[in-house]
């Protein structure tokens, strides 16, 4: 069986960087499986396909024209192309991030998207990271872990993100009080939908991140690691 690693939680817990990380120093495949659905979120942008029209945004997330890579000169940046164009950037936006919250609610999305996600897992092994990653596409993972952190730390780290990318001015006030509502209304809508709610899986760790820096965070999942590859050598 081919190994795989879950980081759950929500926007803003530093899953995204700490699983890119994790999967470079193992050489492991990576999956952002929250680039799917701001992927379908795009693409239905540009196709004119409403958010509420369930049938249109399955279809478009089951023929999703998406390659993934790395930027040829830095392989710690994620390179995506979404109908033969990088769209890297684009996905980032806050509003991207929100349509991609709503769409993910709906049943005949998640289904579109799960073989998909299923897919990515290929040897040596898979590290993951989403908001249902442990609980429901990979529940027989051999490692899951459900990060979190405050909503103003979540959110200073947003913040921090969208100026370094060039995405918002250093204007701090309005924006952080913004990104702190927006960070609340997405965590209720993602954890009491009705499919796939956010949730640590019953048998993830849970981590606080909001004290730790991502090597902090990097060390601990790779110790969890070392401690759960020799439990199953031992139990083997």
């Amino acid at each position: 069986m081919i190994p795989v690693i879950t980081l759950d939680g929500p926007g803003g817990s530093g899953k995204g960087t700490v699983s890119r990380i994790v999967a470079q120093r193992l050489g492991w495949h990576w999956l952002d499986s929250g680039a799917l659905y701001r992927l379908v979120a795009l693409a239905a942008g540009r196709h004119g396909v409403a958010l509420d029209d369930e049938a249109g945004l399955a279809a478009l997330a089951a023929h999703l024209d998406v390659q993934f890579g790395s930027a040829p000169d830095d392989t710690a940046t994620d390179r995506i192309l979404l109908e033969g164009e990088e769209v890297g950037q684009a996905l980032r936006a806050e509003a991207c991030a929100n349509a991609a919250s709503r769409l993910a609610a709906l049943p005949a999305v998640r289904a579109a998207l799960l073989e998909r996600q299923h897919a990515f897992r290929q040897s040596p092994g898979l590290v993951a990271d989403g908001r249902d990653m442990g609980s429901v596409v990979f529940p027989d993972a051999l490692l899951k872990i459900f990060l979190t952190a405050s909503p103003e730390c979540r959110a200073e780290r947003r913040y921090k993100q969208l100026i370094e990318k060039g995405l918002i001015e250093k204007q701090r006030g309005d924006t952080m009080s913004g990104l702190v509502a927006e960070i609340a209304e997405r965590d209720a809508r993602d954890t009491g939908r009705s499919v796939s709610p956010l949730k640590a899986a019953s048998d993830a760790v849970l981590l606080d991140t909001s004290a730790l820096t991502i090597e902090d965070v990097v060390q601990r999942v790779l110790s969890l690691l070392q401690g759960r590859l020799k439990s199953s050598i031992t139990q083997s």
